[in-house]
C-alpha cells in the first residue's frame, strides 16, 4: 500500500501500481465519472498517471476551472482530427486552450466558410460519439520526427527540432489520429459535453509575417450545454453592442484611412468624452488634487531617464527636432517628475496630489488595432501623488475609494489584482519588498479580495488592477494604481524632511478611466449606447407633427438650455412614425413629441426610454424631473 495526501489534507492509502482513476474509485463513483484530470505536487496529469508514495493529489472534475482548460485543449485536438478526416491534404500547426475556448492553425489550401466550419463541427461529434481514448506515448526525437515525417506534418518537425536536446518528447493519440503535445488530456472523447466553432481568421506560421498565413478556426467549450448557450447568447449580444458599430451609428467617433488607430471624435462624442472629464475634474477637485498639463512631445535624454528609452522605445514614436532626437509622450509620468522638480519641497507640502489629462501615443502594430479598446492616440487621466512613506497606506486607501466613486456611478462592479515585479524590473530587493507589501497591507486593512499575479508588475514598481465587469459579464481592465520609487531617484527628486536633510519622496502612479477612449467603447458596449441621462450626449429629442409647431418647440428647447439640458429638434419634413423610430434608434433618453394638442395646452407629450409612452406633461415637471436624474447621476 502506498499513502497518498489529499486535497482535504487527508491521508489515503491504495494499491501500489493504482492511478488517479483508481483513487477516484477508492473515493466515491460519482468521484470517478466526473473526473477529467488529476494535479499531482502541483502538476496536472492524466487520469492514468500511477501515484507514487506520499504523492500530494487533487482531484479535478467539471467544476473545476483548470479541469476546463484541459476539455478545450483536448476538443482542439478532436478538432484537428476531424478536419484530417475531411481535409485529407491539410496540415496542422498549433492548437492551444484560450480563454473560454481553443483555436487550430491549419495550413489548407482552399479558404475555409461557414459551410465548412458546420461540417468540422459535424465530423467533431462524430469522434466524440466514437469515444476514442486519449494515449500518451513517449517517444525519443528520433522517432517523433519520422512519425510526423510519415504523416507530412512539417510544421511539427520544426516544432521538435527547436525542442531543447534531451526534453522528453511525447506524443497523444486518439484513434489514427497523433499529435505532438504535453498534455495533459481527458479520458476520451465523449467527456467533451459542449463546444461550438465560432469563427476562422488568418494567422502568421508563429506570428511571424514573413511567414506562411495559416487558418485559425476558433472554437468555445464548456462543461455543460447550459453555459456553453449563455455564452453563446452573450457572443450574439456582444455583437450587437460592438462600440464600433453603435459608435458610427450615434455618430460619436470615426476613423479614416489618413490616420489609422487616431480616432476622430464627432459633436456627440465630444459631448460624452467631455461631460467624463468633468466629472473627473470635479471629484479630484473635491479630492484636494491640482491638474497640471505637460508637453506632448520631450527629448530622447527624458526617456532615457526615465528608463522607457530601454523598455518601450519600439512603442514610441520618435523625430529628429534641432538635431536632437525627441519623442512623443506614451505616458505622462516622466513629464510630471519633471513638473515637481520645477520648485523646492517641503515634507509640509506633502501629500502632493498632481493630475493631468495628458494625451499619449503608443504605437501598436496594425493588426492590434481595435476601435477605441486599441488605437495609437488617447488621452489618459493620469495623476502622480507625491507622498512619504507613511502616508502610503493612507493614500492608496484614498485612491481606491476615489475609483469606487468613480465606477459606481455607471453601474460597475469590478475585481481586483495585485501584480508583482516582473524579470526585468529596476530598483533594489529592499525597495520592491517594500513598494509590495505596502500595496497588499492597503488592501488587506480595508479587507477587499484581491488576486495575485506574479511577475505582472510594471518594470519601475508593483500595481493593483481594477477590473470592470460590464452588464453581459466581460471583464476590462481600467484603473491602475502603482506604487513607484524608482522615477524618483532616476530624476533625483527630493524634499527638505523635518529633519532639515534631503529625503526621496515616494510616488503613486495612478489611472481610472486608463484611456478614456476606451473607458468610452466600453461604455458604448456596457450601456448598449443607451447612457444614462447624465452623460447622454442628447438627452432630450423634440419632435413635431409639423413644421407649423416649430416656433413651440423652439420655445421648449430654449427653456431646457436654460435649465442646462442638452436638447435637438428634428425639423425634418417626415411622417411623426419615422422620426420617432429615429430617435429610439439614437438611444435618446427622452422624446417630446409636440402637436395641435399639446400646443394648445401648453404642454409637453412625453416618451421615455425607460416606461414608453407617458401621456401629456407640464414642461417645468418634466425640466425638474430631468434635472435631478443628471444631478443624482442616476442609471
Amino acid at each position: 500500500m502506498i499513502s497518498i495526501k489529499l486535497k482535504d489534507g487527508s491521508i489515503k492509502e491504495i494499491y501500489e501500481d493504482s492511478n488517479i482513476y483508481d483513487l477516484a474509485n477508492s473515493i466515491s463513483k460519482n468521484l470517478a465519472k466526473s473526473a477529467i484530470v488529476g494535479e499531482v505536487n502541483g502538476t496536472l496529469v492524466d487520469l492514468n498517471y500511477k501515484l507514487k508514495d506520499n504523492d500530494e493529489v487533487s482531484i479535478l472534475t467539471y467544476d473545476d476551472e483548470k479541469a476546463v482548460e484541459v476539455i478545450r485543449h483536448s476538443t482542439s485536438h478532436i478538432m484537428a482530427q476531424a478536419v484530417k478526416r475531411i481535409y485529407n491534404n491539410s496540415k496542422l500547426a498549433i492548437g492551444p486552450s484560450i480563454e473560454n475556448g481553443f483555436y487550430y492553425d491549419f495550413d489548407i489550401e482552399n479558404p475555409l466558410s461557414a459551410e465548412d466550419l458546420n461540417k468540422i463541427e459535424a465530423e467533431m461529434n462524430n469522434i466524440i460519439n466514437e469515444n476514442l481514448k486519449f494515449e500518451k506515448i513517449d517517444v525519443s526525437r528520433k522517432e517523433a520526427i519520422r512519425l510526423m515525417e510519415e504523416k507530412g506534418e512539417t510544421y511539427k518537425i520544426e516544432l521538435i527540432n527547436d525542442l531543447p536536446e534531451g526534453e522528453d518528447i511525447s506524443l497523444y493519440k486518439q484513434g489514427d489520429y497523433i499529435d505532438l503535445c504535453r498534455g495533459p488530456h481527458i479520458p476520451s472523447t465523449k467527456y467533451v459535453k459542449a463546444f461550438k466553432l465560432t469563427s476562422v481568421a488568418g494567422a502568421y506560421w508563429r506570428g511571424n509575417e514573413k511567414n506562411k498565413m495559416l487558418q485559425r478556426v476558433y472554437g468555445v467549450a464548456f462543461s455543460n450545454k447550459t453555459e456553453l448557450e449563455s455564452h453563446l447568447h452573450n457572443l450574439e449580444e456582444a455583437k450587437k453592442r460592438d462600440h464600433r458599430k453603435l459608435g458610427k451609428d450615434l455618430k460619436l467617433f470615426t476613423f479614416t484611412n489618413e490616420g489609422p488607430g487616431f480616432p476622430f471624435f464627432l459633436p456627440k462624442g465630444v459631448i460624452l468624452k467631455n461631460t467624463l472629464i468633468d466629472f473627473w475634474r470635479k471629484l479630484h477637485s473635491e479630492a484636494g488634487y491640482v491638474e497640471i498639463e505637460t508637453p506632448i512631445m520631450l527629448n530622447k535624454k527624458l526617456w532615457e531617464t526615465s528608463g522607457h528609452w530601454y523598455h518601450y522605445k519600439e512603442n514610441m514614436y520618435t523625430s529628429m527636432i534641432d538635431e536632437e532626437e525627441f519623442a512623443l509622450k506614451p505616458m505622462n509620468c516622466p513629464g510630471g517628475m519633471l513638473v515637481y522638480k520645477s520648485e523646492a519641497h517641503s515634507y509640509r507640502d506633502f501629500p502632493m496630489r498632481v493630475g493631468e489629462l495628458g494625451r499619449v501615443h503608443r504605437h501598436e502594430l496594425s493588426g492590434a488595432l481595435h476601435g477605441l479598446m486599441r488605437v495609437r492616440a488617447f488621452t489618459q487621466d493620469d495623476a502622480h501623488i507625491f507622498m512619504l512613506p507613511n502616508q502610503i497606506k493612507s493614500e492608496i486607501k484614498g485612491v481606491i475609494d476615489l475609483i469606487d466613486k468613480v465606477y459606481s456611478k455607471f453601474g460597475f462592479k469590478y475585481n481586483l489584482e495585485l501584480s508583482t515585479r516582473p524579470e526585468d524590473s529596476m530598483g533594489s530587493d529592499e525597495d520592491w519588498w517594500f513598494a509590495e507589501s505596502s500595496l497588499k497591507g492597503a488592501l488587506d486593512e480595508l479587507n477587499l479580495n484581491y488576486k495575485v499575479n506574479e511577475g505582472d508588475g510594471a518594470f519601475y514598481g508593483p500595481k493593483i488592477d481594477f477590473h470592470l465587469e460590464d452588464s453581459i459579464g466581460r471583464t476590462w481592465q481600467c484603473g491602475t494604481i502603482q506604487l513607484d520609487f524608482q522615477l524618483p531617484q532616476r530624476f533625483e527628486l527630493d524634499y527638505i524632511g523635518s529633519d532639515g536633510e534631503k529625503h526621496k519622496p515616494i510616488v503613486i502612479h495612478r489611472v481610472i478611466f486608463g484611456s478614456i477612449e476606451r473607458f468610452i467603447g466600453i461604455l458604448i458596449e456596457h450601456f448598449a449606447g443607451k447612457f444614462p441621462t447624465w452623460i447622454a450626449p442628447v438627452q432630450v429629442k423634440v419632435l413635431p407633427i409639423s413644421n407649423k409647431f416649430n416656433d413651440y418647440c423652439d420655445s421648449i428647447k430654449k427653456e431646457l438650455n436654460i435649465n442646462g439640458i442638452r436638447i435637438e429638434i428634428d425639423y425634418k419634413d417626415e411622417k411623426i412614425g419615422y422620426k420617432i423610430r429615429e430617435a429610439r434608434n439614437e438611444r435618446v433618453p427622452y422624446i417630446i413629441i409636440i402637436g395641435e394638442k399639446e400646443k394648445k395646452e401648453n404642454k409637453v407629450s412625453l416618451r421615455s426610454r425607460k416606461n414608453g409612452d407617458e401621456g401629456t406633461l407640464k414642461l417645468e415637471d418634466l425640466i425638474e424631473r430631468i434635472s435631478k436624474e443628471i444631478k443624482n447621476k442616476e442609471l
